[in-house]
């Protein structure tokens, strides 16, 4: 089986990756079918769903060197084929079944953005890592695009919103097969072959932060997934409070964001693959950050959509330039990294904490600065990635 063709199951992987979001999706429909719980629906999906990415990526990575990385990841299409079950059994009486099933999406999401990178290191040259990655975040975000697609459609067409589970446990348990059925290379049969058979460890995992590149890197996760997030929160704010929108209307905003981004992972995907990302990541973060400081200056809703969609298509591609840049210069420790820098992403809530105590300290401006931090961020570390990779 060619590259390419290696390539493909491992896409239809970043496809369910995608499921992740269907949490925030169809969150109404789970509160309108139980309303006498909804509060505690409210917060307890959410955090049964994301909590796993601080408790269980450096496990998902110890997981991956015992098993193997394709193991790890049919592991965790298991799950997510296991929780696509569970809501079919839930109702009014037994709401709580809910939250186990977005648990286990949160598990099997938490386990696949651990392996499914390095994993996808076996097949893809060290070069072309964050070109592929960024491909794989463009069909991830794709998924996100049609899941309330997908809602509306069973709703309406097919009279029940929650036939859209037994569609995405099919459509996993496709990938899971594709992904088995798969000619990729074992990277424990190379290592034994080299001679360099070895175990990832927790400790091996932490240690990968004493390498400054790495602990970099990892931050950048952290602070691309905390914008990310910010900008997603802040749009619908910004939007309310400084231009007077309508409520309804403001929390349409970050869907331009969200396009943008989806239309730069794309592009990320064929640029990266001819230009080096290192070169690329300082540029793009470089002029993200003065497009950010202009956010204060428009005078319209417009004007600051418009500039937030030129944001978007300048970072969205820093989490892939940071995760295959880092498995780049230590492809040996993919497994490490992977795990290291999906712990990472709790930034996002970290961020979000920020955001709230910024706003209610020094209003929009406060937001505006919060996001500009972020990517101020990663614009010093897109310099100093260029700066290392010069050096080498």
């Amino acid at each position: 089986m060619s590259r390419k063709a290696a390539l493909l199951p491992l896409l239809a992987g970043f496809f369910v990756m995608g499921f992740g979001d269907i949490i925030g999706t169809v969150m109404n429909q789970v509160k309108a079918e139980c309303a006498a719980n909804a509060d505690s629906i409210s917060w307890l999906m959410p955090v049964f769903a994301y909590v796993w990415f601080l408790v269980i990526s450096i496990p998902a990575g110890v997981l991956a060197g015992r098993i193997g990385r394709r193991n790890t990841v049919l592991v965790s299409l298991a799950a997510t084929a296991a929780a696509m079950v569970v809501p079919l059994f839930a109702n009014s009486g037994r709401w709580y079944l809910y939250v186990v099933a977005f648990a286990l999406v949160g598990i099997g999401n938490t386990v696949i953005q651990a392996a499914l990178p390095a994993l996808m290191s076996n097949v893809v040259e060290p070069s072309q890592l964050a070109s592929r990655i960024s491909l794989g975040q463009f069909v991830k975000a794709l998924c996100a695009a049609l899941t309330p697609v997908f809602v509306y459609v069973t709703a309406a067409a097919l009279g029940n919103w929650k036939l859209l589970f037994p569609l995405y446990g099919a459509l996993t348990a496709g990938a899971a097969l594709w992904l088995r059925l798969a000619k990729i290379p074992d990277e424990r049969v190379s290592g034994a072959a080299s001679g360099a058979i070895r175990t990832t460890t927790f400790g091996g995992c932490f240690a990968m932060l004493r390498e400054p590149y790495v602990a970099a890197m990892t931050a950048g996760i952290l602070f691309s997934v905390g914008a990310d997030v910010g900008f997603s929160v802040a749009i619908p704010e910004y939007l309310k409070n400084v231009f007077k929108v309508d409520v309804d209307l403001a929390g349409m905003g970050p869907t331009v964001y969200f396009v943008a981004k989806t239309a730069a992972a794309f592009a990320g995907a064929v640029v990266f693959a001819k230009v080096s990302a290192a070169k690329c990541f300082p540029w793009c973060m470089g002029i993200g950050l003065a497009a950010t400081a202009a956010i204060p200056f428009v005078a319209t809703p417009f004007a600051f959509l418009a500039v937030v969609a030129f944001v978007a298509l300048l970072t969205a591609n820093s989490f892939g330039m940071c995760m295959g840049l880092a498995i780049e210069r230590f492809p040996a420790k993919a497994n490490e990294i992977s795990s290291l820098m999906v712990m990472a992403i709790v930034g996002g809530g970290v961020v979000s904490a920020l955001l709230g105590v910024a706003q209610s300290s020094f209003g929009p401006v406060g937001i505006v600065a919060t996001l500009g931090a972020c990517i101020a961020y990663l614009f010093a570390l897109g310099l100093f990635a260029s700066s290392r990779r010069a050096a080498h």
